[in-house]
């Protein structure tokens, strides 16, 4: 694999590994259908503190996966693009066509 190949699968892994917790999951998922939320909004949906989910925003932010826009003493947070739900429905699809496949063993 030469260099710019490389360096296209590091920033893709950047992305996907930002993803790989299921409260930061839970976060991208809200954000997806609330459009915005404020951190202590998201804080009281984790159900976590400040500081960890102040965390988990920090590392979607730099994987550019979330924006955020100070409106007076508030930091909304929301999608900067829409399309990482296509991840969630892919990523859906593979689960069902585990379980298929483990039901079809069983039998």
């Amino acid at each position: 694999m030469n260099a710019k190949k490389r360096a296209k699968y590091e920033a893709r892994a950047r992305v996907i590994k930002a993803m790989a917790h299921p409260t930061r999951l839970f976060i991208v998922d809200q954000l997806a259908h609330d459009e915005q939320r404020c951190v202590c909004e998201l804080t009281e949906m984790v159900g976590a503190d400040m500081s960890t989910v102040s965390r988990h925003l920090t590392i979607l932010r730099e994987a550019g996966i979330i924006e955020d826009e100070r409106r007076g003493t508030q930091i909304l947070y929301r999608l900067r693009v829409k399309c990482v739900l296509n991840f969630f429905d892919c990523v859906e699809a593979v689960l069902e066509s585990n379980a298929k496949e483990r039901m079809e063993l069983l039998r």
